[in-house]
């Protein structure tokens, strides 16, 4: 998906979030995304949820309240999984928002460093990557 607006009034911010996943490709790396929510006078009460579940980084002086980073498969992001978490703890909450797609990566691969490891180390690294 290219990065843009996703938020539909009709849809939770987990469903928009699961709408842009479906819309990317099986070897996407990473996503960034942003989010504000519409009630700014609960905003600490919605920080709790994205920066402890998902560690989604406040924005300051800017129209979009945080920066969400996620990684597919590896990475030094939230996985996709905790992002629903947060967003679904905000839906439960109450909490009216957007989501905003800035950047998404495709094609990268993880490198890990395998001098001196054992074929059998190998091997499982090539089986857990393999999917």
């Amino acid at each position: 998906m290219p990065p843009g607006r996703v938020k539909s009034r009709a849809m939770s911010l987990e469903e928009t979030f699961q709408r842009v996943l479906d819309s990317l490709p099986d070897d996407w790396t990473d996503l960034s995304l942003d989010l504000r929510i519409e009630d700014e006078d609960r905003y600490v009460e919605a920080a709790t949820y994205v920066t402890t579940t998902c560690n989604a980084q406040p924005y300051s002086q800017h129209d979009w309240h945080w920066r969400i980073l996620v990684a597919h498969r590896f990475g030094h992001a939230a996985a996709p999984t905790a992002v629903q978490s947060a967003l679904r703890l905000l839906d439960a909450g109450g909490f009216a928002g957007e989501l905003v797609v800035r950047d998404v990566r495709v094609g990268r691969a993880e490198v890990q460093p395998m001098w001196g490891r054992g074929e059998t180390a190998r091997q499982e690294f090539r089986r857990l990557r393999a999917h």
